[in-house]
């Protein structure tokens, strides 16, 4: 019995290891939220810079908000990542039919 909690407990801390990086040019307010660092205020100043400015063409970009410098980009690089919106949603689509 204590090897199977020992396994659903290792199952659930290695979860998290594997988990896909946010897309920045996609993500919601909440989504954006989830990320280490990111507060409400700084999620709606990366949607706003997002909305008037377009897709971020780089991570590195994410500097260029408000509130958002060099320590910040250095704790979100490795699960950030830029994708344009038709080829997230060309993926999207792709993940439906293949789940059909």
């Amino acid at each position: 019995m204590s090897n199977f909690f020992m396994i659903i407990i290792l199952a659930f801390l290695c979860s998290g290891i594997v988990q896909a990086a946010t897309n920045i040019n996609t993500a919601s307010q909440t989504e954006l939220e989830s990320l280490q660092g990111i507060g409400p205020a700084k999620a709606k100043a990366i949607i706003e810079y997002r909305e008037k400015n377009g897709s971020f063409a780089s991570v590195e970009d994410l500097k260029k908000v408000d509130g958002i410098g060099t320590e910040t980009l250095k704790q979100l690089h490795d699960v950030i990542t830029v994708e344009n919106k038709q080829s997230a949603e060309s993926t999207k689509v792709s993940k439906k039919l293949e789940k059909e």
